[in-house]
């Protein structure tokens, strides 16, 4: 088994999704200039958090539409899971891979610090690992992270269970004082239809160690690992 990190000019979360894939979990993984446009022999990618480009037209914009994507795209349509983080989850709607898109955070500022999420479906590669409707912590660090889509798209995420992870309060409950960038319906991350493609701002990385306040993102990179194991 082995994960790509892809790297483009501004994206600064690889090393340290490269350490807990390498080092905690204890798979093979290797980062990957997007000049590099191959991906073959590689069983899942990470598209990492970062500025990719600086953030430049919009974030993520620039990286939707360098080559690599094209054999990112290619690997999931082999039913191979794609991580998108942050940046990464904006790379991934701008390349039209994922529905909706992510703004200006409602109050237009970075926001960074922990945030309470509920685990919607457990029916993905990313989240076998966690229990429905579990209150889990990480961390955000973005300020375009407002996640937009039109009302039959939102519609059509929720009927397909298609939301996996919702900003709520320590009581699993959803409030808009549990929203830290306005996004509809408090949506933190969705997958698409089928389901191996996952985009999510909070930063499952800086979780995945107790040290760090938090080990509850480490179960999104054994799931999609154990996804791996199972099926290729």
């Amino acid at each position: 088994m082995k994960i790509a990190i892809l790297q483009f000019g501004g994206t600064n979360c690889d090393q340290d999704v490269l350490h807990v894939l390498k080092d905690v979990v204890g798979v093979d993984a290797e980062t990957v200039w997007y000049k590099q446009e191959d991906l073959t022999g590689f069983d899942g990618v990470v598209v990492p958090g970062g500025f990719s480009y600086g953030d430049y037209l919009r974030a993520g914009a620039i990286a939707a539409r360098t080559p690599i994507m094209n054999s990112v795209k290619k690997l999931a349509a082999e039913g191979k899971p794609v991580l998108g983080i942050c940046n990464g989850f904006q790379i991934l709607t701008e390349a039209r891979v994922l529905e909706g898109a992510l703004t200006t955070n409602e109050y237009p500022k970075f926001r960074c610090h922990w945030t309470n999420l509920r685990v919607e479906t457990v029916d993905t590669p990313f989240t076998s690992k966690f229990r429905k409707g579990e209150v889990i912590r990480m961390p955000i660090a973005h300020m375009e992270g407002q996640f937009y889509a039109e009302e039959k798209t939102l519609a059509e995420l929720d009927e397909n269970e298609q939301v996996v992870f919702r900003y709520v309060d320590e009581n699993g409950k959803v409030t808009d004082a549990a929203n830290p960038n306005g996004s509809l319906e408090n949506i933190a991350g969705i997958v698409n239809t089928s389901r191996n493609i996952l985009g999510l701002m909070p930063h499952p990385e800086r979780a995945s160690e107790s040290i760090l306040g938090s080990d509850d993102g480490l179960r999104v990179f054994e799931s999609m690992v154990d996804y791996i194991s199972e099926n290729f």
